[in-house]
């Protein structure tokens, strides 16, 4: 059996961390699932291209999604930090590069790294 690839695990890891989030927000129906899919074999091709961007792939792929989600569906993740005016979503930072997290931009606050949606509790770090 061959060991899975750096690319692989990095994608495997990708799709893992966007359906965490997916079923954080209670929103990871079969047609949400494969924008994740759809998204992933996208990468896929681009990290070929590019070895050293597999860090970065989770990130885009969350961005991918929040992207597709928002022409079907509307905003996603919405943002539980500000409680007040009008729902927002979250943005994801940095836009290319390692360890991306959730972020709100009207508060400047970090929520929670990309795949640990489900463990805010309505507090925030300072970003």
């Amino acid at each position: 059996m061959n060991p899975i690839s750096p690319l692989e695990q990095a994608l495997h890891a990708a799709r893992s961390l966007v359906l965490a989030d997916l079923v954080a927000g209670e929103v990871a129906e079969a047609d949400v699932v494969s924008l994740v899919e759809d998204s992933v074999a996208q990468r896929r091709w681009w990290v070929e291209q590019w070895p050293d961007g597999a860090e970065y792939v989770a990130g885009l792929v969350a961005q991918d999604v929040q992207d597709a989600l928002l022409e079907r569906y509307g905003r996603w993740p919405v943002c539980p930090v500000c409680g007040s005016g009008d729902p927002h979503a979250l943005d994801v930072e940095p836009e290319l590069g390692p360890d991306p997290h959730w972020v709100c931009a009207k508060a400047g606050v970090r929520v929670a790294a990309v795949g640990s949606l489900g463990t805010v509790t309505g507090t925030a770090q300072s970003s």
